[in-house]
């Protein structure tokens, strides 16, 4: 994985999953998971769900027959929700910078921040880190 993800809030792609399935996986940039709750969703939806339960459930008229009838339909929402929440979980635990003592990494000498060997400054302070030594010391033992 080349290049870092942006870091992503879990609770906001499950709102997003909860509003829309596959919203929260679009928000996570994650297309064809999206595409497939979403399929998934509309094949429960055709297949499980009676269309008179659904048209009763849309009109307010609910009884438990009418939300056992749409369970199933929303027991596919709620995986999805589930799944876009540990999604980003999982990109962020990704994305996190790892603290192995074998980086290759070089920290910034003003404000600590892990260095582009290709700039000849700090893109995060702006210093000029022409002068720091780019390759890691040799540890003693």
């Amino acid at each position: 994985m080349g290049q870092s993800l942006p870091q992503k809030r879990p609770w906001l792609a499950a709102l997003l999953a909860a509003l829309v399935t596959g919203f929260g996986h679009l928000y996570l940039r994650r297309v064809g998971r999206a595409i497939g709750w979403l399929v998934t969703s509309l094949g429960v939806s055709v297949l499980f769900v009676d269309p008179s339960a659904y048209d009763a459930f849309l009109a307010g008229t609910w009884t438990v027959g009418t939300l056992l009838a749409v369970a199933p339909m929303f027991l596919v929402v709620g995986l999805s929700v589930v799944d876009a929440y540990r999604l980003a979980q999982r990109q962020n635990a990704a994305a996190r910078p790892s603290d192995d003592p074998d980086d290759d990494a070089v920290a910034c000498p003003h404000c600590g921040n892990d260095l582009d060997p290709e700039l000849e400054f700090c893109h995060w302070c702006t210093n000029s880190v022409e002068d720091v030594d780019r390759e890691r010391p040799e540890e003693t033992e």
